[in-house]
């Protein structure tokens, strides 16, 4: 495949961010001064934003309103974003390979795009990419294929000749029923979707390092 263009996800693909993300209601009650059990993850697990509020509230006696609690979560995951979050393994030497082989890159991410910016700008690889593309901006998720049609539009790369780098079972979906090309990258996020996403996949890799395709 010969490439003039490639989509890039940040979270899960770029970024290593999972960790944070699953770690972020133990952390915030550390902040707070208090010490969460050892089943606090799956006890957050499937919670909503508002739902893991008024359980702090309820159950550890967090002061402030659910509103302000729910900022306050927030600002912490912002932090993770601005100043500690990582590149995934072998990110950097895929950029350059791509970059010195004039390949268009964007990227398309359910972030916002302050944060997106921030961490991209911090980690020195925010030169490679002509923009950040969010869900806000287009109007729809990114299980909406339109998500992905709107960036390779932006992106003014062909289709036949563009490729998505994605790690969720929802958007690769989503691309390729936008008829794109897709390489799916592992992340211990979606580890019990990988078979599913190995199907569907036009690529898979373990890590960067398996990307072997020459721009």
């Amino acid at each position: 495949m010969k490439l003039k263009g490639a989509i890039f996800d940040l979270d899960g693909t770029l970024l290593d961010t999972m960790p944070y993300w699953e770690n972020l209601g133990r952390d915030y009650l550390k902040e707070k001064g208090h010490c969460p059990p050892d089943d606090i993850n799956e006890i957050l697990k499937t919670m909503s934003l508002d739902q893991s509020a008024r359980y702090f509230k309820e159950e550890y006696a967090i002061s402030g309103s659910e509103a302000e609690i729910i900022r306050e979560i927030l600002e912490l995951i912002e932090n993770r974003y601005r100043f500690t979050v990582p590149l995934k393994a072998s990110v950097l030497p895929l950029l350059n390979r791509l970059y010195e082989g004039n390949v268009r890159m964007c990227v398309a991410t359910a972030a916002g795009y302050e944060l997106a910016k921030a961490a991209l700008e911090r980690l020195g690889v925010a030169k490679y990419f002509e923009f950040i593309f969010t869900c806000s901006e287009a109007g729809v998720g990114k299980d909406n294929p339109e998500f992905f049609l709107q960036a390779l539009e932006r992106l003014q790369t062909p289709k036949s000749e563009t490729i998505v780098f994605e790690d969720a079972l929802h958007a690769i979906k989503s691309a390729k029923a936008a008829s794109l090309t897709v390489a799916a990258v592992y992340d211990q996020s979606s580890h019990g979707e990988q078979e599913e996403i190995k199907s569907i996949a036009d690529y898979y890799l373990h890590s960067f390092d398996d990307w072997k395709v020459t721009a």
